[in-house]
């Protein structure tokens, strides 16, 4: 086996990358991932000690990483965190921007209908993965612009394919993250450097803080009615766990996919080639 030819096509040592969230279930695993394959990961997240709980694993691994405080939602945060990255790696290669997720609130439910769903409620969701994908990219990006190359990957969700019911703020803000990517692909090759490339993965059904109170009952952990009808409309039977994002990520970031950009790959055990029928 020609292990040379492997990494020229997926090798990512040395490469520095951002995370955004990265101290949640899905991006810790990325990060982690990241770290293994020699990737220097800078974890941001608006709460430091689980940014350092993953940054801390890495390095028990052996990479190399730090943890830093950022509020995707606060530009000078932001630009601060880029400094921290720049002042222990020298560059950013690599954005993910994971940070995200949804909340009761924005949620319709047996004892809240969609008449009313609070505004404040539905624009803290829309904010967090919308706008909080927007701003990293105009900080992080604007350095790859700088230096003619880099990689951006968003985090959408299969409700920008499809709305889920009981979820309107969610699935509209994942729309808009996976009609984002396709808009800033076009525009950093156009405007800047057609060797900067934009993509987004999109998860099916992985059990999160942030969906756990809508797929299991709080009491039993078993599988609620919801929870029930995904398993039934998921081809391979089951949730999603962290590990399954881990190689179409890793193919992403590479220069395997040095002519992918603009897309958006579902990873979601068939459920989006699934009519139900």
């Amino acid at each position: 086996m020609d292990t040379n030819y492997l990494n020229k096509l997926f090798g990512l040592e040395g490469k520095v990358a951002v995370v955004t969230g990265g101290g949640g279930v899905l991006c810790g695993a990325m990060s982690l991932a990241l770290g293994r394959v020699g990737v220097k990961v800078a974890v941001l997240d608006l709460f430091v000690e689980a940014a350092q709980r993953v940054a801390e694993q890495i390095v028990a691994e052996g990479g190399e990483a730090i943890a830093v405080q950022c509020n995707v939602l606060d530009k000078p945060s932001i630009e601060a965190a880029a400094q921290a990255v720049l002042a222990a790696f020298g560059k950013v290669d690599i954005l993910i921007n994971g940070a995200g997720g949804n909340k009761p609130q924005a949620s319709t439910s047996a004892t809240t209908s969609f008449f009313d769903l609070p505004a404040d409620a539905v624009q803290w969701v829309f904010n967090l993965n919308f706008i909080g994908s927007l701003l990293p990219s105009q900080v992080f990006g604007k350095l790859m612009a700088e230096q003619k190359r880099g990689v951006i990957l968003n985090i959408s969700s299969m409700n920008a394919f499809r709305p889920l019911t009981r979820i309107p703020a969610y699935s509209g803000a994942k729309a808009a993250i996976s009609n984002f990517t396709q808009w800033l692909a076009v525009h950093m090759n156009q405007e800047y450097s057609p060797d900067i490339r934009v993509n987004a993965l999109a998860p099916g059904f992985f059990l999160t803080e942030q969906n756990r109170f809508l797929l299991t009952e709080k009491d039993t952990g078993e599988l609620t009615a919801r929870g029930k009808a995904i398993i039934a409309h998921t081809p391979m039977g089951r949730f999603g766990v962290p590990e399954d994002l881990i190689s179409t990520m890793l193919w992403l970031l590479s220069d395997g996919a040095s002519f992918v950009t603009g897309v958006v790959v579902p990873v979601d055990g068939g459920f989006n080639a699934f009519s139900g029928v």
